[in-house]
C-alpha cells in the first residue's frame, strides 16, 4: 500500500460549524490519519495521510463539509506522510 499526503486549507464558513469533529468521524470511516485545525484567518487546515483513493475521498467530503458548512475555496498541495495512526483536532 502506498502512503500519499495531501495538505487542505478550506476557505469559506468552516468554523464554528462542527467542521472539525465532523472531519474526525469521516476520516476514521474511509481510514485517512492526520490531523485538522481552525486557523486565526477563519480557514481551515487539513494534513491528510493513506491510500491514495481513500485520501481522494475524504479530499471531496471536505470540499462539501458538514451540513451547517460554507465551503468556497480549497487549497491542495502534496505534503510528507508523518505515519500517523489516527485523525485528530490540533489547536
Amino acid at each position: 500500500m502506498a502512503v500519499i499526503a495531501r495538505k487542505l486549507r478550506l476557505f469559506g464558513r468552516v468554523q464554528g460549524v462542527f467542521f472539525r469533529q465532523w472531519s474526525i468521524g469521516q476520516a476514521r470511516v474511509l481510514g485517512v490519519a492526520g490531523w485538522v485545525r481552525n486557523r486565526s484567518d477563519g480557514s481551515l487546515e487539513a494534513h491528510l495521510e493513506g491510500e491514495e483513493a481513500a485520501v481522494g475521498q475524504m479530499t471531496d467530503r471536505m470540499r462539501r463539509g458538514p451540513e451547517q458548512a460554507r465551503v468556497d475555496d480549497v487549497m491542495i498541495e502534496p505534503a510528507t506522510p508523518e505515519d500517523f495512526v489516527d485523525f485528530v483536532v490540533r489547536l
